[in-house]
């Protein structure tokens, strides 16, 4: 929905006035996303006792020139780099020229970057790792190498710190979290919105219900790519990366061509598409406003709306070669909160089979989701529907709060004002504001650039290689305390790679409990019901 500034900040106002009001997080009443550094504080880690952590980035295309740029020297002392493309190798160090992907020797100064170890593989990392005394790496390749790659460096007693998706089949995920546990390291996802303190405030107010009853998330991605040049994820094979690669690039790194692996985005055999890249990062979040249950169904549509061989059908296409959707549209089904019958400790109640016994079978959440290559006019975000107020996450820079109008509390609306106060269950509640302007000194805490989490995910992932006797065993389940560990990424990509799925084979898809299971074999990609 499309608001005007007025609206949007009259939103940003509401939502800092309830997080000052409604959380119980004294220490940042108001302070709703400062621009980094809450991290530890917000979180829960310390900071870090001892030497930075020793890592190495393979990996420094688009994503890990990111993470590099927020990687937290204080956590983390980068001592080598590995890529197979020699631009990227040297992006690493010089940047884009902007303060995205500002470069390393801007960030840490010349003499620094330049002592930083530069290899032309992953393999050739690991065999000198001893003698740099690494301790992590961080994964950050093309989607088909996620898996490979991270389980090569936890075989070598490398805690690992993957992008996302965590790997291109459920198959891998689980074969990720198996070789984890054989090697007692520490694995780590980067769906960096479970670091991100401005969704962390937002999530808390959802879960003490002051959006009242949650029926609906509208989750969207939108770019507009018909402008000639506009694409991001299409680009030329740099003439030093033909001549470097090209004889060598199938057989000893499994790319089918030069094309592929620069544009890896937009192959099947390399790339999740749309929903990988982008939505999951709208389902992880969905799934953390939903308490993180799993999913029941999903249907949906994906298509070359777009992109294809020009001239064809009644209009012209734009000419581009690529094998993934241009436009993709999910409606998935979540379980409500009383969906399944609880014991007397809040969990699911089970059966004597071992499954989770339904209550009320009609308490469904509705998550909405799309991505389209030729409009931008709503670039972003997540929107979550309550009976009592409405919530806006925007580009995750923005969170925007509004009542529901009601005869009890009083007006509502995009452009009211709000205050929160303790109803009679002892809950927080929206009213009507009775003065237009807000609490006094609530607008004046949010200033600067909101921190995507990236910097605290690294932080947190050094911290529990450094600390690991603050948390539970890093062999079990709880993955040495990690927001986002193993299992949970698997559950994301699970999320969106059973989405390609429905949309592929054109079915509503059911999942199966055994899917988000480590140790059962049954994956979405070779389940018969899908597949056929």
């Amino acid at each position: 929905m499309l608001r005007t500034p007025e609206q949007k900040r009259i939103g940003e106002t509401n939502f800092q006035e309830a997080v000052g009001k409604a959380t119980r997080r004294d220490f940042l009443k108001g302070a709703v996303a400062l621009t980094g550094g809450l991290g530890a504080a917000y979180f829960g880690y310390s900071q870090l006792a001892g030497d930075p952590v020793r890592v190495a980035f393979i990996g420094t295309g688009d994503e890990g020139s990111i993470l590099l740029n927020e990687h937290p020297p204080e956590y983390m002392d980068v001592v080598a780099i590995a890529d197979i493309r020699p631009t990227n190798r040297r992006r690493a160090l010089y940047g884009d020229g902007n303060d995205v992907r500002q470069g390393l020797i801007k960030k840490l100064g010349a003499k620094k970057a330049k002592s930083i170890k530069l290899f032309k593989d992953h393999r050739e990392l690991i065999a000198n790792a001893r003698s740099l005394g690494l301790e992590g790496v961080v994964v950050a390749v093309p989607l088909s190498h996620h898996a490979p790659i991270a389980i090569d460096c936890m075989q070598a007693g490398l805690h690992v710190l993957c992008e996302k998706l965590m790997a291109k089949t459920i198959d891998q995920c689980k074969e990720m979290l198996r070789v984890r546990r054989e090697s007692r390291v520490l694995l780590a996802v980067g769906h960096q919105r479970h670091y991100s303190v401005l969704y962390a405030n937002a999530n808390d107010l959802v879960q003490q219900g002051l959006l009242g009853d949650l029926k609906f998330i509208r989750a969207h991605w939108h770019r507009n790519n018909s402008f000639p040049g506009r694409d991001s994820w299409r680009d030329t094979v740099p003439a030093e990366d033909r001549q470097a690669l090209e004889s060598i690039i199938e057989s000893r790194y499994g790319y089918e061509s030069m094309e592929q692996l620069v544009n890896w985005r937009l192959y099947n055999e390399t790339g999740g598409g749309l929903m990988a890249e982008l939505g999951s990062h709208q389902l992880d979040a969905a799934s953390i406003f939903l308490n993180k249950e799993k999913p029941l169904a999903v249907q949906g549509y994906g298509g070359k709306n777009f992109y294809g061989v020009e001239g064809v059908g009644s209009w012209d296409k734009q000419a581009d070669p690529r094998e993934i959707d241009d436009h993709v549209y999910v409606i998935l089904e979540f379980p409500g909160p009383n969906y399944y019958e609880k014991d007397e400790n809040g969990r699911h109640a089970l059966d004597k089979n071992g499954s989770a016994v339904v209550h009320e079978p009609d308490d469904i959440v509705v998550v909405t989701y799309s991505s389209i290559n030729t409009n931008r006019l709503e670039p972003y975000g997540e929107a979550l529907f309550g009976s009592r107020g409405s919530l806006y996450m925007e580009q995750e820079q923005s969170a925007q709060l509004y009542k529901e109008s009601s005869p009890v509390t009083g007006e509502g609306g995009l452009d009211q004002r709000l205050y929160v106060v303790t109803g009679k269950d002892g809950k927080p509640v929206m009213q009507a504001s009775e003065s237009l302007a807000p609490t006094q000194g609530v607008e004046s805490k949010v200033t600067g650039k909101i921190s995507r989490g990236y910097t605290e995910e690294m932080e947190h992932f050094c911290h529990a290689i450094r600390n690991e006797e603050n948390f539970e065993d890093p062999r079990g389940p709880a993955e040495g305390g990690l927001r986002c560990n193993g299992e949970v990424a698997m559950g994301d990509a699970i999320m969106a790679l059973t989405c390609n799925l429905a949309m592929k084979y054109k079915k509503r898809v059911e999942f199966r409990p055994e899917w988000f299971k480590p140790d059962d074999s049954a994956a979405p990609e070779k389940d018969p019901a899908i597949i056929g």
